[in-house]
């Protein structure tokens, strides 16, 4: 542990001294405090920890993500199979009904002559 610190401290000081050696107008120098340097050696193992504990979290909600995709992939299916006619499909064409209603009605009112209409409605 001891070890892993001094490399942890003797990275973080030569990041330290790479950025103070660049320009004020370089576009990565950045302000750091120089007892960052040494609080470093004390905050690596809460961040790696927390870096570990956000990793597994991730892996977790991704696995399950996968097996409510799968469910609902085997769950969809066996509705399409097992109805004659699902429900979606009676929702789709009501929309679409409604949909053709109304600009079929757009049509007659706006474009007459194209949709060989008189000019009283």
């Amino acid at each position: 542990m001891l070890v892993i610190s001094l490399v942890v401290m003797a990275s973080t000081a030569y990041a330290y001294s790479v950025n103070s050696r660049r320009l004020n107008d370089d576009r990565k120098k950045k302000d750091f405090h120089p007892a960052a340097v040494f609080l470093a050696t004390f905050t690596w193992p809460f961040f790696l920890l927390a870096f570990t504990l956000l990793f597994i979290l991730r892996f977790i909600v991704l696995i399950l993500k996968a097996i409510a995709y799968g469910i609902f992939l085997i769950l969809f299916t066996l509705a399409l199979v097992g109805a004659r006619k699902p429900f979606i499909f009676r929702i789709m064409n009501a929309i679409g009904d409604a949909l053709l209603e109304a600009n079929t009605l757009l049509i007659k009112l706006f474009l007459r002559p194209w949709a060989n209409e008189p000019q009283a409605i």
